[in-house]
């Protein structure tokens, strides 16, 4: 809501404006005048005695007026009154009191003439009366006894104070006395009680008087009233207690305001309407106060005269009152007389109209005395209330006064007649600036003075043309109005004024603004208490203009409070409370404008707590509770919630006892015996619960016997031969008396035995022994107390004790849906075997080994539960190309039977995962080198891979695809014949038999020129292959980088969260055994280089072997086997001494020529740096340990031979044994291979070798 105002604000003040320059329109003080009253005292003047009595009497003219003064109509000589002087140059006396004068003495009628060569001026009649504050009259005041519930006035009879006193009630402690509809303070001043209640018993009502004038308050001797009670109280009808009568009138005067009263006694108290027979009460002048037993009316005019009634109302009926009410009037002017400047010659008149009720009368005076007896004038004639002039001459001047008056009052208007010959003058200032808004009335002023009057003109410019049409409004007063400004209405403007005497000119200037706007305007907000609020207040203006925002709370000044906080913009509420609802005004001022607009403030918050909780019908079992609700604080009660309290089993807890719609405030409860209940309510509305009344008085209900029996009664047994009856125990409020008990009672179901009871207390529980295994038992529990039984209880069925089912399910079937997925089929067991309530069956599996591995693993078992009596489940989740191992089991109650015979099943193989890494390095010209590591999940023997590639343009465009079909054996390649300086785009997957795997993807770019190839600025660890045992592995890599590497291998169990464990490489070797591993788990390895923190090597992972089902012994470290070592190294001396001893002895020994000639190609010198066997030197191209087999075809050993002879560390001999567990090719490269692949090793070095390189 916005308004806007500029200056004049409307045509209202337009038009106030214009009457203010017309009336303003005065002869200059320089040329001859009639005297004019300028300032006088009030008509009615009530002085404070103790204080200088000041009579004002202001005028002007020219020659400066003489002033005198009359008092109760005869001369008043101040000379000889020493008290009394008059100020100089003023027509104002001044009679001193202070200084021992008495006011009484100056109390009459005084009346100032203020007169000069051209006339006199009178002023009112000025009435001088004396405040008074008289003492209360002593009187003796009898004790007020009176029954409840009858009526009370107590009489105040202030004593009569010029003016009247303000009347109101206190007590001895200066408070004042509480009113309500009950009790109310009357216009007279008296108190009444419409009926008296035990609680008005006191001795200190006080009546008590302030005297305005005198600053003076009086009090009225304590009044004491005492209420009798009765054990009845009578109700009564409606009396009215003021005013009396059924009819009364009423005389009030114009613009007056109406107050009419009605008091009522009665029981209930009466309620007050007011109605105006035969019209209706003016809705916004009238207003109703002291609860609606004063109707108030301002503004009186003769419109609201008629019948008025008072109507008090109460359930036993009602009463009425008509008050007639005649509005007269004190005359009022309808036109005033005013001044008038004539030259010689010219005619002119004097009008002086009024009204009132009577119809004034009017007369004229001529410079204060009646115009019958005052000089004659040739040229006025009186007419009535019209005097006319015609051909003035310089001696008409004069002061003429208008008498309106009536018994009511009376009107005096003094008017001039001045006659004057003098060329126009231009009172407005020269070049004065106007600045208004654009599209707002622009007034640009000629205030002039002449006689004759002189005529007015306006130009544009300076010398423009003169300005005419609809455009412009020419007011009398020489004032031009522009009604719209424009823009363009923007310049100079040029006043001229002449008469017969003269001519004169003036210039103005006119500037047009741009109008002050609120862009964005503040809004409705809505915002729960303690909250935040802020309101916006965006505004444009004009350049020039220097605007001010001020904020308004309900159309006045904010709160001095801190959390107000007014910004450049904006206003912002800190810790919003309820007293900040309301209406925000932002206003914008100008000096030409001002804008505004509005929003309001709602604060919500949780209700109050409803208060005044009442209990009534008390029954046995039932109540009425009523409340009253409290502030629901702008957000409606939506519902009230009551709870209890039972002080007698459960003193401070509360619980829910029923809700009611927020409109209702009465609710009848229903009732459990022997409960001592107390009451409270909640309300709610949407922003949450309120806090809870007081609780109500509390009520005791009667005992009785119980009205229902303990719920949830189970027949459950913990032991295979008891049964545990269980149920839940009645609170408190459901006992209906004392002595609470239990009768619990059984009997076997389907047997005809009779029911076997006991009687139990404070339990919720019996176990009945010595049951049969798993039987149904019909059970019930009935609760008594000493006032008898509840009603008889329903039957439960229960069962005793469960044992483990005696039989597994049989016929157990599986059927592999594909890799991952498998259905179980099972025969249900008989139910009388279950031995308990059949929950369901369980199947445990687990993975036996890995197809593609062909190694054994200890793997936890899997269960599933499949809850009923199902025959068969799906087992999910399984690995591919796998081996299982299944069994069933049937539940019940007490836990598992016995497991079926395992059942073995194998899944088939599956896609590969992706390859765990695809790495391009060494970029060329034309060349790039891939390397991969194998799927972490092959899920089947793995048969190629393939990789996809193609070239990226610099629009992110894609090249050509090109497919290249790869041997599973293979980690690496090396991509020829590339494109120089080009990205490429790679995608790499693996397949088996069952298809591809999903695929990783990589981008790498060719170089530019082949200067810019250099060496790897790190160290590169490639092709870490691992070759497992049983509880070591064998580690061996490819290194490129600087010479000296100090290389450490890195490891841990695959899946484990724990830290790497870290093994240091002695020397520069390119392999490394780990020893104490744990046989048939997985492990991850890495290799890294000591000193190059973060190179290493991709991750590998292999799986130990599993578990022997003999201790396999080293032969190596076997105590005979180093000293059959040891004989044949000292004969092997031996002879060499003896060769030696023979040479120098001169003979020739050709075994050297003919070991040279013959050389075991097996055979090869110890190096020298590092002591290394031949089989692992860098000699065979830095190789490491190699993947396939190096034993001769006619070498291999079978399966049939000798699992324990020393073949297992011979030459070229692959140790291995069948899949019963035995040790199969410890320093395989591969983790595992299928029997069809051949029996493959790499050479490890064994005694034989390590002999022979001693030779």
């Amino acid at each position: 809501m916005m308004k806007k105002m500029s200056i004049p604000t409307s045509k209202t003040s337009l038009v106030l404006f214009l009457c203010q320059i017309i009336s303003a329109l005065d002869v200059p003080l320089d040329l001859s005048q009639p005297p004019t009253i300028t300032q006088q005292s009030p008509k009615d003047y009530i002085v404070d005695p103790r204080e200088n009595i000041v009579i004002q009497c202001e005028a002007k003219g020219k020659p400066p007026p003489s002033f005198s003064w009359t008092r109760n109509g005869t001369h008043f000589d101040i000379d000889k009154d020493s008290q009394v002087t008059m100020k100089p140059n003023s027509g104002t006396l001044v009679i001193n009191i202070m200084n021992g004068g008495k006011a009484e003495a100056y109390e009459g009628v005084y009346q100032c003439t203020a007169r000069n060569e051209r006339g006199a001026a009178i002023s009112n009649n000025i009435v001088i009366r004396p405040s008074r504050s008289p003492l209360w009259t002593k009187e003796k005041l009898e004790p007020n006894d009176v029954r409840e519930g009858d009526s009370l006035v107590l009489h105040c009879r202030p004593p009569v104070g010029l003016p009247p006193p303000i009347i109101f009630w206190m007590d001895n402690a200066f408070q004042r006395l509480p009113q309500s509809e009950r009790v109310s303070q009357g216009l007279n001043g008296d108190l009444y009680f419409s009926n008296v209640q035990p609680e008005d018993t006191r001795e200190d009502y006080i009546c008590y008087a302030r005297f305005n004038h005198t600053q003076t308050i009086q009090q009225k001797q304590p009044i004491s009233v005492k209420v009798i009670s009765t054990k009845s109280v009578t109700e009564r009808q409606p009396v009215l207690l003021t005013p009396t009568g059924s009819t009364s009138t009423k005389v009030e005067l114009r613009g007056n305001v109406l107050l009419l009263e009605c008091i009522a006694a009665g029981l209930p108290t009466p309620t007050i309407r007011w109605i105006k027979e035969g019209g209706e009460l003016p809705a916004n002048r009238t207003f109703f106060e002291n609860f609606k037993k004063t109707l108030k009316i301002i503004d009186v005019s003769e419109a609201d005269s008629g019948n008025y009634k008072c109507i008090a109302r109460n359930a036993l009926g009602s009463v009425h009152h008509v008050i007639s009410v005649t509005v007269k009037a004190a005359p009022y002017w309808i036109t005033a007389p005013r001044n008038l400047v004539l030259s010689p010659g010219e005619d002119g008149t004097l009008i002086c109209r009024a009204n009132g009720n009577p119809k004034p009368s009017i007369s004229w005076l001529a410079n204060g005395v009646p115009i019958a007896i005052a000089p004659e004038d040739p040229s006025r004639k009186v007419d009535g209330d019209t005097i006319i002039f015609s051909h003035v001459q310089e001696r008409s001047s004069a002061v003429y006064q208008c008498n309106a008056s009536n018994e009511y009052g009376y009107l005096l208007a003094n008017a001039f007649v001045n006659v004057l010959a003098e060329p126009p003058r231009i009172l407005t200032p020269a070049n004065k600036l106007y600045q208004v808004i654009a599209d707002s009335p622009a007034l640009l002023d000629c205030a002039y003075f002449g006689s004759p009057k002189p005529e007015i003109e306006w130009f544009r410019g300076v010398k423009g043309s003169i300005l005419r049409g609809n455009e412009y409004v020419f007011h009398d007063n020489g004032t031009l109005e522009i009604p719209v400004a424009q823009k363009d209405s923007a310049g100079t403007y040029t006043c001229v004024a002449r008469n017969e005497l003269g001519k004169v000119q003036n210039e103005v200037q006119l500037e047009i603004k741009d109008p002050t706007m609120i862009i964005k305007q503040p809004e409705y907000k809505v915002i729960q208490r303690y909250g935040q609020v802020s309101f916006e207040c965006i505004i444009k203006h004009d350049s020039t203009l220097l605007p001010t925002v001020i904020w308004l709370k309900d159309n006045d000044e904010l709160p001095d409070d801190e959390r107000f906080l007014v910004g450049k913009d904006n206003l912002t509420i800190m810790n919003v409370t309820d007293k900040d609802d309301g209406t925000y005004t932002c206003i914008v001022n100008t000096t030409l404008d001002s804008v505004s607009a509005s929003a309001v403030l709602t604060v919500v918050a949780r209700p109050n707590p409803p208060f005044d909780l009442e209990l009534t019908g008390q029954l046995e079992r039932s109540i009425e509770l009523s409340w009253l609700p409290g502030d629901e604080n702008n957000s409606p009660i939506t519902n009230f919630i009551i709870e209890y309290e039972d002080a007698l089993h459960e003193p401070g807890v509360w619980h829910y006892q029923t809700e009611v719609p927020g409109t209702q405030t009465t609710v009848q409860l229903k009732l459990s015996p022997y409960v001592n209940y107390s009451f409270r309510v909640i309300a709610v509305n949407k922003i949450g619960r309120s806090q809870p009344s007081e609780p109500s008085e509390q009520y005791l209900t009667k005992s009785a016997s119980p009205d229902e029996n303990p719920a949830n009664v189970q027949g459950i047994g913990s032991e295979p031969d008891n049964l545990v009856i269980t149920w839940e125990s009645l609170k408190g409020f459901q006992s209906n008396g004392p002595g609470l008990q239990y009768k619990v009672s059984w009997r076997q179901k389907d047997v005809d035995d009779e029911w076997t009871s006991v009687i139990v207390a404070n339990v919720s529980k019996y176990i009945v022994s010595g049951t049969p295994t798993f039987v149904p038992y019909e059970i019930k529990v009935q609760a008594l107390n000493d006032l008898g039984y509840a009603p008889e209880p329903s039957e439960v069925i229960g069962h005793s004790g469960e044992d483990l089912p005696m039989v597994a399910p049989g016929n157990v079937q599986v059927h592999v849906i594909n890799s991952t997925l498998a259905k179980v089929h099972w025969d249900p067991v008989p139910l009388k075997t279950v031995r308990g309530h059949l929950q369901g069956y369980k199947v445990y599996y687990w993975k036996v080994q890995s197809l593609f591995r062909r190694s054994r693993r200890h793997v936890e078992k899997k269960i599933l539960t499949f809850r009923g009596n199902k025959t068969f489940g799906m087992l999910p989740g399984l690995e591919p190309f796998s081996s299982y191992k299944l069994n069933v089991r049937v539940v019940n109650g007490k836990g598992e039977g016995p497991a079926s015979p395992d059942k073995a099943f194998k899944t088939p193989e599956g896609v590969p995962s992706s390859p765990s890494f695809l790495k391009i390095t060494n970029p060329t010209l034309d060349s790039l080198t891939l390397e991969w590591g194998s799927p972490t999940h092959p899920n089947g023997v793995l048969t190629s891979y393939t990789l996809k590639f193609q070239p990226i343009n610099n629009t992110h465009e894609l090249g050509p695809l090109v497919e290249i079909r790869i041997p599973a054996n293979e980690s690496s390649l090396i991509l020829k014949n590339l494109n120089y300086s080009t990205r490429y785009k790679f995608y790499f997957n693996a397949q088996t038999s069952v298809g591809s795997g999903s695929q990783i993807t990589e981008e790498a770019v060719t170089i530019m020129d082949e200067g810019k190839m250099v060496q790897p600025l790190y160290p590169r660890i490639r092709n870490v292959t691992t070759a497992a045992a049983e509880t070591y592995a064998n580690i061996s890599w490819e290194y490129e980088g600087p010479d000296h590497a100090n290389f450490y291998v890195e490891y841990g169990v695959a899946g484990s969260k724990e830290d790497w464990k870290k093994e240091i490489v002695n020397g520069s070797r390119s392999f490394f055994v780990l020893k104490g591993l744990t046989p048939g788990t997985a492990y991850k390895v890495r290799v890294g280089a000591e000193g190059l923190s973060g190179f290493r090597s991709s991750e590998d992972v292999f799986e130990t072997g599993p578990a022997m089902a003999s201790r396999q012994v080293d032969i190596a470290t076997q105590g005979w086997f180093i000293g059959l070592m040891c004989a044949v190294a000292l004969l092997i001396l031996i002879l060499l001494i003896v060769c030696f001893i023979r040479r120098n002895k001169g003979g020739k020994y050709p075994v050297k020529e003919k070991e040279d000639a013959h050389a075991d190609p097996e055979i090869q010198p110890m190096k020298e740096d590092d002591g290394t066997f031949g089989e692992y030197s860098d000699a065979e191209d830095h190789k490491p340990l190699k993947k396939g087999s190096r034993t001769p075809s006619d070498r291999t050993v079978k399966k049939e031979d000798s699992d324990d002879s020393l073949v297992d560390y011979g030459e070229g001999v692959n140790g291995q044994f069948n899949e019963d567990g035995s040790f199969i090719g410890q320093y395989s490269g591969k983790k595992e291979k299928e029997p069809a692949e051949g029996n493959e090793s790499s050479e490890a070095p064994s005694p034989v070798n390590a002999m022979n390189s001693f030779v």
